[in-house]
């Protein structure tokens, strides 16, 4: 199969190297000309996945009409603010043409619209079928091979199945799912509950809170998906519970990280500045904070991080602001 892959970050460019390595036809978009030149040249993108060797069969571009001509399947791997813009200037590539199926692996909430990546391929491409591919992945673990599971969802099951195949590996399992809202609210939303478990870290907590944290914020973020038309039972599966407990507890989480930060003091200006990569759950909390007003759902987690990234509000203080909230039911 022919693929374009847009956008080479870490994930990107350790997908496009899992499709090529899996027999398929794969060119890689980059916006930065010293990642087309590493990856053409020396087969490895030493600004986003360092030490990390590609297969000599994948090829990089920088330009958008060379990398999606004849592609039968477009991977969407743009931070979640650059979709919009990069999925604009592939439909304008296409010229006119059909797009292909268009696999979204970007996780967040469009901040102004507060749609998520999948519903701005659709406003960018509307005739494409779209499928979202989310789950427990970090891209240094699915580089080195290790065994991992995650879930496409697409309400054109031939969609997912053709991404289910192509995509699916000896070490990478695909399934499939019809639930495209909850598998996208999943794989945003915990983004933001990862940088809540990333301060409890940061502020030396022990297991209690942290398996409070994660069992209340799988609530939190099954209580939005409910509301927005989604099942349930996807938060207890690969893109809900799963992608969770990965990104709240793994060194590599990016999220995480950033939460330990946090805890010290540091104002996230500050961070952000020193870092090239992506944390995902920072603009996240703000537009997931508008989305639940919106439909009628309180997002406590949320609501607290927002207020320690933007408001300076004290970690100390968010804890017993949760803590001291008014006694509910487990379920509300």
């Amino acid at each position: 199969m022919r693929v374009a892959v847009v956008g080479a970050g870490s994930w990107g460019t350790t997908l496009a190297d899992l499709l090529a390595r899996h027999g398929h036809d794969v060119v890689l978009w980059a916006w930065e000309a010293e990642v087309v030149e590493s990856v053409n040249r020396d087969h490895v993108n030493a600004l986003f996945l360092e030490n990390a060797p590609l297969t000599a069969a994948l090829r990089a571009s920088g330009e958008m009409a060379e990398v999606v001509d004849g592609a039968e399947l477009i991977v969407s791997a743009a931070p979640s603010h650059a979709v919009r813009q990069v999925s604009s200037d592939v439909a304008a590539a296409l010229k006119g043409r059909v797009p292909p199926i268009l696999v979204s692996v970007s996780k967040g909430l469009e901040t102004e619209s507060l749609k998520t990546m999948s519903e701005v391929l659709h406003d960018t491409m509307p005739q494409a079928p779209v499928a979202a591919l989310s789950g427990p992945s970090f891209a240094r673990e699915v580089y080195e091979r290790q065994p991992t599971a995650v879930v496409v969802a697409s309400r054109d099951r031939e969609a997912a199945g053709v991404v289910q195949q192509a995509f699916g590996t000896k070490y990478f399992r695909v399934y499939t799912s019809e639930d495209v809202r909850g598998v996208e609210i999943g794989g945003s939303l915990k983004n933001v509950i990862a940088i809540a478990a990333g301060v409890l870290d940061g502020m030396g907590m022990g297991n209690n809170p942290r398996a409070a944290l994660i069992t209340r914020g799988l609530a939190e973020m099954t209580r939005m998906g409910q509301a927005m038309g989604a099942s349930p039972m996807t938060f207890a599966g690969l893109a809900g519970m799963g992608d969770l407990i990965l990104t709240a507890t793994g060194a590599l989480s990016r999220n995480r990280t950033l939460g330990i930060e946090l805890a010290t003091g540091r104002p996230v200006e500050e961070i952000l500045r020193e870092r090239r990569t992506v944390a995902e759950g920072v603009g996240t909390a703000k537009a997931a904070l508008e989305l639940g007003r919106r439909v009628g759902v309180e997002l406590p987690i949320t609501e607290q991080i927002e207020q320690i990234l933007w408001e300076g509000k004290r970690p100390q203080q968010a804890i017993r602001d949760l803590m001291e909230r008014e006694p509910k039911a487990e379920w509300w």
